[in-house]
């Protein structure tokens, strides 16, 4: 049985709440990646701030990137996944809710992010096929 921990990126940082989109695109550039998830003083999980976001909801509507903060683009709960849940509730999850990076939780401690990439590399073809067609269904 795979695991979340077994094929997720660990080491991943976070975006604060408070820090202003514009730093958030700085970090994901620096890192070559296109999410961060959003982290609360408290260190729990906020949700996730994508470089999509960052065009449709701060550029596309004409906000201000340095003065707009992460926290005010975190939605609702995050989804998220159990650091040992297993590769069939990992398809299932991102299925059900139309994503392609899960952070990983232990508790309520963000551990690290499943990428689609990462069940590509990690699961065999045909729930790759699954995955892939269902998140690029409307």
């Amino acid at each position: 049985m795979t695991t979340a921990r077994e094929i997720m990126t660990a080491g991943v940082e976070c975006a604060a709440a408070k820090d202003s989109v514009l730093d958030a695109a700085h970090k994901m550039t620096d890192l070559g990646v296109g999410a961060l998830p959003i982290c609360g003083t408290d260190e729990r999980l906020k949700g996730m701030i994508t470089d999509r976001d960052i065009v449709v909801k701060v550029l596309g509507q004409g906000k201000d990137p340095a003065q707009t903060t992460v926290g005010e683009l975190a939605q609702g709960e995050a989804v998220t996944i159990g650091a040992d849940d297993d590769a069939a509730e990992i398809l299932r999850t991102m299925t059900a809710h139309k994503v392609r990076r899960l952070p990983v939780i232990d508790g309520h401690i963000l551990v690290g992010v499943v990428a689609q990439a990462d069940v590509a590399r990690s699961l065999p073809d045909p729930q790759v096929g699954d995955l892939l067609a269902a998140l690029s269904s409307d």
